[in-house]
């Protein structure tokens, strides 16, 4: 399972054009993996996401990047947090993540959801339909998906999908990890109980007594022991040596995108932490890993694109999951 994850948001950083972008992303994988994170992962988006930027700031296509980055590390697992299932068939989409694995030597995790970026869909052309058609294209993918990472050749007939004795080779194994991503209490964490090996939790701190609440109801009806279904944590970061470095920081980043702290504290204080080490350390061992939450990914999209501060990130975050 994911313990310490690091999530690499956004690809618009200072002083670095297009030619020099993909050198910045490898320094922070990097920095991760020496510093105590234990997976890297990407967004499997188009265009920027609000909140983050203007759509059209940069953004690499995610395995193109994940399979690079297997070359620039050694250690650290590789996903997406998550695939957007509607934009892959699934039986590629398997073949696409076993080739991670076998290029990374084993490393892959496939992170998945149902997709909900309705702008990038109208402007690369896929299908968005309603929210229960994308929920039900994810349930008869991961259908597909889960048989072919275990050497089966599945052969399924669905609304949206067909295969015929689906082929995937190469393997490394047969127990490539998948992961859903979201906070759907019925669909999601249902389907998390079915078929996947953990479930990153998107939400805010104060909601995840029920959000856990609610994933062992779904386990219960599926049958599963909920212990066998390890959860992580997405959390957006703002770290410095210093509280004033925070929230300068924090600050400056908002102040980019037109709006203050005062503005987005409503929004955003249940899912984003900042702060010094001591700060954020205490902050996500009381509220997160405390609330019963067994991992934590992070993103930093403020100061992120720093080595350095990754590094500070998960020497201050690997002894709050227990990673040595």
């Amino acid at each position: 399972m994911i313990k310490l994850g690091y999530q690499i948001p956004n690809f618009t950083y200072p002083d670095t054009g297009a030619s020099d972008l993909f050198a910045a992303v490898v320094a922070q994988a990097q920095a991760a993996e020496a510093n105590g994170f234990d997976t890297v992962l990407v967004m499997d988006h188009f265009y920027q996401l609000p909140g983050l930027g203007p759509p059209e700031h940069e953004m690499l296509e995610c395995y193109s990047t994940l399979a690079a980055l297997a070359q620039a590390t050694e250690r650290v697992q590789l996903s997406a947090l998550v695939t957007g299932n509607t934009y892959r068939n699934p039986a590629m989409l398997a073949k696409t993540v076993t080739t991670l694995d076998v290029i990374s030597g084993g490393r892959a995790v496939l992170g998945v959801g149902a997709g909900w970026f309705e702008l990038e869909h109208d402007g690369y052309g896929y299908e968005f339909g309603t929210f229960s058609d994308r929920f039900d294209k994810l349930e008869e993918a991961l259908q597909i998906i889960k048989p072919m990472f275990a050497g089966e050749r599945p052969t399924f007939t669905g609304e949206h999908y067909r295969v015929q004795d689906a082929l995937n080779e190469p393997r490394v194994r047969d127990d490539l990890p998948i992961m859903l991503g979201g906070g759907g209490e019925k669909k999601t964490f249902r389907m998390a109980a079915q078929y996947a090996d953990e479930l990153n939790i998107i939400a805010g701190m104060d909601e995840i007594p029920r959000k856990l609440e609610a994933l062992a109801a779904r386990c219960e009806e599926q049958g599963r022991d909920l212990a066998t279904l390890p959860t992580s944590f997405l959390m957006s970061v703002i770290l410095a040596p210093t509280m004033e470095g925070a929230v300068a920081a924090r600050n400056e980043y908002l102040a980019a995108r037109g709006v203050d702290w005062a503005t987005m504290e409503p929004l955003m204080g249940q899912r984003l932490v900042f702060g010094d080490p001591d700060t954020v350390a205490a902050r996500l061992a009381d509220d997160v890993i405390g609330a019963g939450i067994g991992g934590l990914t992070i993103n930093m999209p403020a100061n992120g694109h720093d080595p350095e501060i990754v590094a500070l990130a998960g020497q201050t975050l690997a002894p709050v999951v227990g990673v040595s």
